[in-house]
């Protein structure tokens, strides 16, 4: 089974617009796969400049943030490689695309590990940061999955924001009911 980090990617198209999306990058040996669906920004994004940089983070609402339609975050320019990071990473990892298996539904950017560069301390885990995680997978898979999962997910989730959730993670786990709300009203 492989390991999949939970991660925000960042890639930028052919005239430096730049994508935010979180992803789950899979750890292969060395190398990083970036696995988007089709149709997506970072699916052509990553066809028309072929760099990534994997932005971890521990601020959740950029996770819940760009599922809900907030995908504007502060950047900052990476010196020596194309595709910016996100201000709030706590780390980053620089991606290359070394080589492409084709996919009808999910291609696979196998990416080299280029460098990776700490920004600020990880301050610990916090069992509501996990669940808006989770939540915004969720939220991600609401077409894919039948709404007694998903309500049953959310229910157990919620003991965690209730226990352990700061502002910021109340906020993102608004968005993420708002967009559920939203998806089942229509």
């Amino acid at each position: 089974m492989p390991m999949i980090r939970e991660c925000v990617v960042t890639t930028i198209d052919a005239t430096g617009h730049v994508h935010v999306a979180p992803l789950g990058l899979i750890q292969e040996g060395e190398e990083w796969i970036v696995a988007p669906f089709r149709p997506s920004a970072t699916l052509h994004n990553l066809k028309a400049v072929p760099f990534a940089t994997a932005n971890y983070v521990d601020d959740v609402r950029i996770i819940a943030g760009c599922l809900t339609g907030r995908r504007i975050w502060p950047i900052v320019d990476v010196p020596g490689h194309p595709v910016p990071r996100l201000a709030a990473a706590l780390a980053h990892g620089e991606l290359k695309v070394s080589r492409v298996e084709e996919d009808e539904t999910r291609p696979r950017y196998y990416c080299s590990v280029s460098r990776i560069e700490n920004h600020a301390p990880f301050r610990g885990l916090n069992r509501a940061k996990a669940a808006v995680l989770e939540a915004a997978i969720l939220v991600s898979r609401l077409s894919m999955l039948p709404r007694e999962k998903i309500d049953s997910e959310i229910a157990y989730l919620s003991v965690a924001i209730d226990k352990t959730a700061g502002p910021d993670e109340l906020e993102a786990w608004d968005w993420l009911l708002e967009a559920m709300t939203q998806f089942y009203a229509t």
